[in-house]
């Protein structure tokens, strides 16, 4: 849930979710069209149905060694899961944790997360950083120096993501006409397995 959207908005999400489906046995249970309508309003819909593939393999087969074998499960999502979960000796390397390392040209260790994660998302910034109350800008050889601004992601407003969320949006919270809908986004979202098209009515998957 984390994955590009805040923590505020992710936070009260949680803990509702965690009251439904409390362990991946119960998550696996559900359909994935619950799952879908459970997830609205924090993006990135095809994490839902990625996170619930992933439960139904757990209850099917127990947790791999191997985390990236699950659906969605990418090597840094695997390592964040290891460090923290399972107290392993590895360092997730996320946007904010390669940057930190990149401009001290300095590794750190799986104990330091934590600490990197808040010095990224507060201090070492991407384009400024705040190198004057920077706890590490003694020895830091990047110390002063300004970036190029990165590529921002396109405008959501007006955009066919906007679209396809608002299609989702309305098979949410009812199965819709075929005939009443917009087609590109219907065959997009069917083709991520967001919805589903039966007798002519926008479905979410059952």
């Amino acid at each position: 849930m984390l994955q590009q959207t805040q923590v505020e908005r992710v936070v009260p999400r949680w803990l509702a979710w965690l009251e439904r489906w409390p362990d991946p046995e119960s998550l696996a249970a559900a359909s994935p069209g619950d799952v879908i309508r459970e997830w609205q309003g924090l993006g990135y819909n095809r994490r839902a149905l990625s996170l619930h593939r992933a439960a139904c393999a757990i209850a099917a087969d127990g947790w791999p060694d191997d985390l990236t074998a699950l659906p969605g499960v990418g090597p840094y999502t695997a390592a964040a899961i290891r460090n923290q979960a399972y107290g392993d000796a590895v360092l997730p390397v996320d946007t904010n944790v390669a940057r930190i390392q990149e401009r001290t040209r300095h590794s750190f260790g799986p104990e330091t997360l934590q600490a990197l994660f808040d010095l990224g998302s507060t201090v070492c910034l991407a384009r400024v950083p705040r190198c004057g109350i920077c706890p590490l800008a003694a020895e830091c050889p990047s110390r002063g120096l300004r970036y190029e601004p990165l590529r921002k992601q396109s405008r959501f407003e007006g955009s066919f993501r906007q679209r396809r969320a608002a299609l989702l949006r309305l098979v949410a919270e009812r199965a819709r006409p075929l005939e009443e809908v917009d087609r590109e986004a219907v065959e997009s979202l069917e083709r991520d397995g967001l919805v589903v098209v039966e007798a002519d009515r926008v479905v979410l998957p059952a």
